[in-house]
């Protein structure tokens, strides 16, 4: 079967999940639909799985999909240093599973299945 494409062409279905890993290794925890959420995962483990190696080459293939600081925030290290100094030695004796579904719902207006997609911790 493949995966969603989320009725987005692929440029756009990139730089959507470009965001949302970005912003759950920021936060830890976001919102979002049930569908965004499924394939969030998978993207998500692999980022982690690369984080817990950490040489050079897994840095680079990991900043293919996680984005730099854009707001300008110095107190807060970027996605990448996060993900590279934090996630991945907190996962280090963990070999898969690393994010968790938890479901909340219908969304008021089109019905669609809500879901927090967070780190385990």
């Amino acid at each position: 079967m493949g995966y969603r494409k989320l009725n987005r062409r692929t440029g756009s279905r990139e730089a959507l999940f470009r965001s949302l890993v970005t912003d759950l290794f920021l936060h830890g925890r976001i919102r979002t639909t049930e569908a965004k959420a499924k394939e969030l995962r998978k993207l998500a483990d692999k980022m982690v799985t690369l984080a817990k190696r950490g040489d050079l080459h897994s840095r680079r293939l990991a900043a293919v999909w996680v984005k730099p600081e854009t707001d300008g925030a110095d107190d807060e290290p970027d996605a990448l240093q996060k993900l590279f100094s934090e996630i991945g030695p907190r996962f280090a004796d963990r070999n898969g599973g690393y994010t968790r579904i938890m479901k909340l719902g219908p969304r008021r207006g089109d019905a669609t299945e809500m879901v927090y997609i967070e780190l385990v911790e």
